[in-house]
């Protein structure tokens, strides 16, 4: 069964995460803007939510965690929680 590494900062708008997509694209830390920005608590960790399976997460966000490459980083992407912009570290 495939798995995936990825990290995530979590935000409540589609404004704030395309702003975040924006840092990212000038070149600022994946894991200093979850930090500071991510309402998930994995935010202290940089974001990092480890190795998940199918299944594991809500839909929207385990397609574009599966559908991605390692090193990509997609988003914003919709969920019932809010707004995620998602890191894949790792896939296996």
């Amino acid at each position: 069964m495939k798995s995936v590494n990825a990290s995530h900062i979590l935000v409540k708008n589609e404004k704030d995460a395309k702003s975040i997509m924006t840092r990212l694209e000038k070149g600022e830390s994946f894991e200093a803007l979850a930090k500071r920005f991510s309402k998930c608590p994995s935010g202290s960790k940089g974001g990092n939510l480890g190795w998940f399976g199918r299944g594991d997460m809500v839909p929207e966000f385990e397609e574009a965690c599966f559908n991605g490459k390692k090193g990509d980083v997609v988003g914003p992407v919709k969920t019932e929680f809010g707004y995620h912009i998602i890191k894949i570290n790792d896939q296996r």
